[in-house]
C-alpha cells in the first residue's frame, strides 16, 4: 500500500475547507442579476454571502466586492485606485512585494505615473522611512508570501495616512493566520489561500472611490461589472468566517509544527530565510549548495508537496525576486525551500516529513 501524501504548501493554496465543501452543495441556479424567480433566489444567496463576509471582516456589506481572484482583487485596487488620483501623486510599494503587485505598479509606471519600488531589509521587512509627504497611495503585503514575514501593518496605515495616502493591504497571504488590520482604505483577499477554493474579494472603505476596470452593467456597488458567481461569493465568504473562528487554535498548532521543521531544516545545513515575526505556518531556509527544483522533485517524489517560492512563479528558472531583494546571492536564492503547514495538518503528517527530509537532504547531490 502506497504512503499517503503530504501536503506542505498551504501557502500556495490552502486545501479547500470541509465547510465551504458543505456550502457549496445546495446553491441555487440562476444569474443574481435576472428578475425572475430563480434569479431573485441567487440574490439571495449572494446577499448572504455578502452580509458573511462583511460580518467576517468587521466591515458594512457595501464595503465588500466580489472578484474573480486575488490578483484581480489587487488589480481592481491599484488601478482602480490610482485613476481616481491626482497625476502628481507618487505610488509606493517596496520590492519584495507579491508578483501581482509589482506587475500592476510597473504598467502604472509606464503609464506616466510616478511610482516607488522602495527596498527591504534582510528579512523582507519595508521600510517605513519610505512612506514621505507627495505618496498619495500605497501597497504592502500584510505578510509576505515566500518567507512568511509580517510586515508592519498598522505603522504602514498610519504613516500613510499622516502624509495624506489611501493604504492598500494586499492581504492574499495571512488572514487564516493573523487578522487584518483596520483602518486600511483598500483589501485584496484571495479566495484559494484561504480554503475557499475560488474566487477573491476586495474590501473598499467607505468613501474611497475606485474606478472599476471591467465596464458594462452596475454589478457590485458599480466597482466591477459582469456577472455575479454566487458560487465563489459563498466560498470565499464561508472560509472567511471559518478562518475568523478558528484562527487562534490553528496558529498555535501551526506555530509549534513549524518550528519541529524549521530546526530540522537548520540541521541538515540550511540557512533561514525571513523574520521572526512571521505567519506560524512557515518554514523556510535556503541551501547554497543545492537546488531548489532538485529538492522540490525529490521530496515530491518521497510524497511530500512543498515549494521553492511563489507558485505564481511556477516554471520560471528565475530566482526568487524575494530572496534578491533581501540581499541573498544568486546561488543562495537559487537553492530555497519553503514548507508551510495547514489547518489539517497532522503530527504524524510532521513525523514523516521529518524523516523523508534527513533523507532526501543527505542524498541530494550538491550543486556543481
Amino acid at each position: 500500500m502506497s504512503r499517503a501524501r503530504i501536503y506542505l504548501d498551504d501557502a500556495g493554496s490552502a486545501p479547500v475547507l470541509p465547510e465551504v465543501r458543505e456550502a457549496l452543495r445546495s446553491l441555487p441556479d440562476g444569474n443574481p442579476s435576472s428578475p425572475h424567480t430563480e434569479g431573485r433566489v441567487a440574490r439571495a444567496a449572494l446577499d448572504r454571502a455578502r452580509d458573511m463576509a462583511a460580518s467576517a471582516l468587521g466591515v458594512e456589506r457595501t464595503e465588500i466586492t466580489f472578484v474573480s481572484s486575488g490578483t484581480e482583487a489587487v488589480n481592481l485596487a491599484l488601478f482602480g485606485a490610482a485613476a481616481r488620483l491626482s497625476t502628481d501623486g507618487r505610488i509606493l510599494t517596496w520590492a519584495a512585494e507579491h508578483q501581482s503587485v509589482l506587475a500592476a505598479i510597473r504598467r502604472l509606471q509606464a503609464s506616466g505615473r510616478d511610482v516607488i519600488v522602495a527596498q527591504v531589509d534582510g528579512e523582507a521587512r519595508v521600510d517605513l522611512d519610505a512612506i514621505t509627504t507627495g505618496v498619495a497611495l500605497v501597497s504592502v503585503g500584510l505578510a509576505n508570501n515566500e518567507v512568511g514575514t509580517t510586515q508592519p501593518s498598522v505603522e504602514v496605515i498610519e504613516r500613510a495616512h499622516d502624509a495624506g495616502a489611501l493604504v492598500h493591504i494586499d492581504a492574499c497571504a495571512g488572514p487564516r493566520w493573523i487578522p487584518i488590520p483596520d483602518g486600511a482604505d483598500l483589501v485584496s483577499i484571495s479566495g484559494h489561500k484561504l480554503g475557499a477554493g475560488r474566487g477573491g474579494l476586495l474590501y473598499v472603505r467607505d468613501g474611497v472611490r475606485i474606478e472599476p476596470q471591467l465596464f458594462g452593467g452596475p454589478q457590485e456597488w458599480g466597482r466591477r461589472a459582469g456577472y455575479e458567481d454566487v458560487a465563489s461569493a459563498t466560498a470565499v465568504a464561508t472560509a472567511l468566517l471559518v478562518c475568523a473562528r478558528d484562527r487562534s487554535s490553528h496558529s498555535r498548532d501551526a506555530q509549534r509544527q513549524s518550528q519541529a521543521l524549521q530546526a530540522a531544516l537548520l540541521e541538515l545545513g540550511g540557512e533561514a530565510t525571513g523574520a521572526a515575526a512571521r505567519l506560524p505556518n512557515f518554514a523556510t531556509c535556503t541551501f547554497p549548495d543545492r537546488r531548489g527544483e532538485d529538492m522540490l522533485l525529490s521530496l515530491d517524489v518521497a510524497g511530500v508537496a512543498a515549494s521553492s517560492g511563489s507558485a505564481c512563479a511556477s516554471g520560471s528558472l528565475d530566482p526568487s525576486h524575494v530572496l534578491i531583494a533581501m540581499g541573498l546571492d544568486l546561488g543562495r536564492a537559487a537553492g530555497s525551500l519553503r514548507l508551510t503547514t495547514g489547518y489539517a495538518t497532522t503530527e504524524d503528517e510532521i513525523s514523516g516529513t521529518l524523516t523523508i527530509l534527513r533523507a532526501v537532504l543527505s542524498r541530494a547531490p550538491a550543486r556543481a
